[in-house]
C-alpha cells in the first residue's frame, strides 16, 4: 500500500513520514475522532502478503496495544494499525 501525505486512512489524516525500516514506514497522522496525533506503521505490500511477516506485525500491534503508561508529550502516541488492503 502506498501512503501519501494528506491522504485519509479511515479517521486518520497522514501528516508526515516519521521513518522507514525493514518492516515498513511510520507516519505521523491526526486522529480526527479523538483529536490527537498518532503514529501509524504501514507494511509494504510484499510483506503484507507474507504470512510470517504479517503474523509478526500483528504480534507487534497486540504488544503495543497493551501499553498504558503516560505519554510525556501528548502529541506523541503510538497506534499500530493493520492497513494492508485498506481502500482509501
Amino acid at each position: 500500500m502506498t501512503v501519501r501525505i494528506g491522504q485519509q486512512l479511515g479517521s486518520y489524516e497522514i501528516i508526515s513520514l516519521l521513518g522507514k525500516g525493514g518492516m515498513g514506514e511510520v507516519f505521523r497522522a491526526r486522529d480526527s475522532r479523538l483529536g490527537r496525533d498518532v503514529a501509524i506503521k504501514v507494511l509494504p505490500e510484499h510483506l503484507a502478503r507474507n504470512h510470517d511477516m504479517l503474523a509478526r506485525f500483528e504480534r507487534e500491534a497486540r504488544a503495543v496495544a497493551t501499553l498504558s503508561h503516560p505519554v510525556p508529550d501528548e502529541t506523541a502516541r503510538l497506534v499500530e494499525a493493520y492497513l494492508a488492503g485498506l481502500q482509501s
